[in-house]
């Protein structure tokens, strides 16, 4: 097949790899608009569930993006002046880094990766086999054709910004702060070594009223800093990764009623998005070009295959885009739970996205014990080297990489 994927983000480049892997036949090409290395945003989070994926599907890649991952052990809220905890583990990988691990094996796979190569619709491409529209969630060639993906768009009330610092949490971590005109919070986690990930997010009568929609690049970290001093422990905020200053933002809702057209497909936030919050959006973008990619390989017509990878993916994503939703809703309305303590604050964020059994928050107040907190990482440190041990990665080696 004659492919044409519109997008270098991890779902357009991991496709590529994945249809690569299957059928070396393949002719494809990734085309990005911008530059090498021009990526917004800072590091990503994933959990055990993708490694263990991507090990099966390409363990040469899978291995490259395990080494250029860092290991955060559970999840703390502060707030009043407390903390509580959650216990759990995760990783994180810096974008740049990821972006660069894939496009590097989609290159040794034969693929042919353009950067600075502008796609203004993809009718250029009418006499490829198929074109995967992976752009992201503002994809102008999604656009251009909502009308036939049957679009909506929608954005959340509250600004966020993704910034970064080099002071290094190692935990994943919630910081809540009340200013005189109102809450403002951040979610910060590792992103690589002497590197962390920073996204402040606050009501929008907060971003007003702290005049953050007046102030430049400069002035806004500035700003933060001061609001966050404590937790920053005197380190400063980074606004610019390898790229252009971070802006505030308002998340963007993306939901098609079909993600396909023609001989063209959506995938990733092109196709569908779900709020940072849940930390999903890499982990959904990377199986949606791993599963259309195998849907290429099982089916001879890639008609039937996009009919039946688009079928699955919508009803796998219901559930998914309504946990997404409902957690962002959480977060706008913030102030509703901001008069509890931190170990009650902490348990209505845990449990944001559904009920829960009593039984539940009796545990969660037992693990705000030192001694059971110790215990339960050390239960997770032992899941950690079995899974390990399952995908047959080395143990013996560190968990963090030099800063990009």
């Amino acid at each position: 097949m004659k492919i044409v994927c519109v997008g270098a983000g991890p779902a357009g480049l991991y496709f590529a790899i994945s249809a690569k892997l299957r059928d070396a036949g393949h002719e494809i090409s990734v085309l990005e608009r911008d530059p090498p290395g021009a990526t917004y945003g800072w590091g990503v989070v994933y959990w055990d569930d993708l490694l263990d994926t991507l090990y099966i599907n390409d363990r040469e890649s899978a291995q490259r993006i395990r080494a250029a991952s860092t290991v955060w052990q559970d999840q703390v809220v502060a707030i009043h002046g407390e903390r509580a905890y959650l216990s759990g583990y995760g990783y994180s990988v810096n974008r740049a880094v990821l972006l660069d691990e894939l496009t590097r094996r989609a290159l040794q796979l034969g693929v042919d990766v353009q950067h600075e190569r502008a796609v203004d619709d993809i009718a250029e491409f009418a006499d490829a086999d198929l074109v995967v529209i992976a752009d992201g969630a503002n994809s102008r060639n999604r656009q251009r054709y909502a009308e036939q993906f049957g679009t909506e768009l929608s954005q959340g009330r509250n600004p966020y910004i993704w910034l970064g610092t080099r002071r290094v949490f190692d935990e994943f971590t919630f910081g809540y702060e009340q200013t005189p005109h109102g809450w403002i919070w951040f979610h910060a986690y590792p992103s690589s070594a002497g590197v962390s990930t920073f996204i402040v997010e606050c009501q929008e009568e907060t971003w007003r009223a702290l005049g953050f929609e007046e102030l430049d690049d400069a002035a806004t970290t500035r700003l933060l800093a001061e609001i966050f001093d404590e937790h920053l422990a005197g380190h400063a905020l980074i606004s610019a990764a390898r790229g252009r200053p971070a802006s505030w933002q308002r998340f963007t809702q993306v939901h098609n009623q079909t993600w396909r057209h023609a001989n063209a497909v959506l995938i990733g936030d092109a196709a569908h998005t779900t709020h940072f919050t849940i930390g999903s959006g890499t982990r959904l973008a990377m199986i949606d070009a791993l599963v259309l990619a195998e849907k290429l390989h099982e089916h001879d017509q890639p008609g039937n295959a996009l009919k039946e990878f688009d079928g699955e993916g919508h009803a796998a994503m219901r559930v998914v885009q309504a946990a997404a939703r409902t957690s962002m809703a959480w977060f706008e309305d913030v102030d509703r739970y901001t008069d509890r303590n931190a170990v009650d604050f902490c348990f209505a964020m845990s449990s944001r996205s559904g009920l829960q059994p009593p039984w539940r928050y009796q545990a969660h107040r037992l693990t705000q014990n030192p001694l059971v907190r110790k215990a339960l990482r050390v239960y997770c440190k032992g899941l950690r080297w079995l899974g390990a041990r399952r995908r047959g990665e080395s143990w013996k080696r560190p968990d963090t990489v030099s800063p990009p």
